[in-house]
This record gives structure tokens, C-alpha cells and sequence, in this order.
């Protein structure tokens, strides 16, 4: 659960930012969005208030958009590219690597928190087919026998500590 305190500091912060500002719903969900992986409900509940918009319109929105998460995601974003290229040459086989290793399909969580699946239409990389990330690391030319170990060193890496 958010610190409530630390919520309203953010939100005030974010909805000064883009209040004036036509189309600013979604420039405020993307923005709660970048900051805490997901949108909570009592962010929701507070920007229906604050900006005076329907809750209901607000997750119009969040539905709308596959960007938009409800549930916080795990720890590990794991995202497979299912562009042309990625497509053509196993992305399929790196999703049922994933499936068969964390037991979680594409938009789903594992049940420790620790990966969240997702597949994405391109990540810029088609030279390196087929690619997939995990929290913004690349790995190319990935096949379905390299997942176990993938997930395995990624599962025992330290966290670096902050600057």
C-alpha cells in the first residue's frame, strides 16, 4: 500500500504540473503510471476528485490502454518483442519458455510477485530477433532452451543499491 501522505505529495506534484492543459487525464495516468508501475485505486479515487472527472471515465481510460496496469506488476518486468521479426523467428517459443518456467501467461503475474509477463509489439531491435527485456535489459537472439537460466540468474541477482 502507498504512504497516503506520499500520494498526495506526488499526485499534487504531477495534476500542477498538466492542470491547465487539454487532455491532461491521460498525461497524469502515464505520469502515475511511470512512478508507481501501476494505478492504485485511491490515486484513481483522488485524481476523480481533484480534476472533478468521473471515476468511471477514468477507467475508461486505464481499460482502454494496455499500457495502463490496475494491479501492481511483479518485481521483474519480462517483456517479449512480437514484432514482424521477433515474430518470424521464435518470439512464440520464448513465451512458452516463460510459461513453462514461471507458470504465468502473457499479462499475468507470478504468484510471488516476483516476474510480470507482457508481450510488446516491437522493442526497436530487429537485427537481434528474437528479443526479449527484462526490466530494460536486452536479450538477443533468445531461444526457449535459454529461459530456465535467464530467469534463474535474474532471480539471483543482488538489487545495486541507489546512488
Amino acid at each position: 500500500m502507498i504512504e497516503r501522505a506520499q500520494m498526495t505529495e506526488d499526485l499534487e506534484k504531477i495534476i500542477d504540473q498538466w492542470k491547465d492543459q487539454e487532455g491532461n487525464l491521460i498525461m497524469i495516468l502515464h505520469q502515475i503510471q511511470n512512478k508507481y508501475s501501476y494505478v492504485p485505486r485511491e490515486i484513481s479515487l483522488e485524481i476523480s476528485s481533484r480534476l472533478n472527472v468521473p471515476l468511471a471515465r477514468i477507467y475508461e481510460v486505464i481499460t482502454f490502454y494496455h499500457y495502463f496496469k490496475l494491479e501492481k506488476p511483479g518485481d521483474h518486468i519480462v517483456s517479449v518483442c512480437t514484432g514482424t521479426a521477433c515474430y518470424l523467428k521464435g518470439a512464440d517459443k520464448i513465451i512458452q519458455g516463460l510459461e513453462n518456467k514461471l507458470g504465468v501467461r502473457p499479462g499475468q503475474t507470478t504468484k510471488d510477485k516476483k516476474f510480470h509477463v507482457q508481450v510488446v509489439r516491437c522493442l526497436g531491435c530487429c537485427s537481434l530477433a528474437p528479443v526479449m527485456t527484462i526490466d530494460g535489459k536486452v536479450y538477443a537472439k533468445v531461444t526457449e532452451d535459454q529461459i530456465p537460466q535467464i530467469i534463474d540468474a535474474v532471480k539471483n541477482e543482488t538489487p545495486q543499491a541507489a546512488n
